[in-house]
């Protein structure tokens, strides 16, 4: 953890506009988090809503569900953790949330109107036609 000397404002104030601006994540970092993101397994808010200046975004990484973690390769630093992430990146990140839900959404709609038992166990008559003949 670091420390910080209180009796040094400038010092304070200077530690304080790193934190307004955030940190940005390398193209491997953000990678993973925007997975997470796609996934759903991210918490963000605005760093601080008030201040106008102020365009970073507190991030929480939260862990994938057991299949998806089997599949993904995860920097353990990353997931279970909270982060401050600049704005264009938290952005961007936002964007691929939204994404992933409304993919995630529209596979769940097509799951909800997929007949299994017409596609397994229903032939037509095309399907019933031996080889080398035309269903016509």
């Amino acid at each position: 953890m670091k420390s910080l000397k209180i009796s040094n404002l400038g010092e304070i104030r200077n530690e304080l506009n790193k934190y307004k601006k955030g940190k940005k994540f390398d193209i491997n970092q953000f990678n993973q988090v925007a997975r997470l993101a796609w996934l759903g397994k991210l918490v963000m808010q605005p760093l601080d809503p008030e201040d106008k200046e102020c365009s970073s975004f507190l991030v929480y990484c939260d862990h994938p569900d057991e299949l998806a973690a089997h599949f993904l390769n995860l920097d353990q630093d990353l997931v279970g953790q909270m982060h401050i992430v600049d704005g264009e990146q938290g952005e961007a990140l936002i964007k691929i949330l939204r994404m992933g839900v409304e993919e995630r959404a529209r596979l769940y709609q097509d799951l909800s109107r997929s007949d299994f038992y017409f596609r397994h166990f229903y032939k037509s008559d095309a399907d019933k036609a031996p080889e080398g003949e035309s269903g016509n």
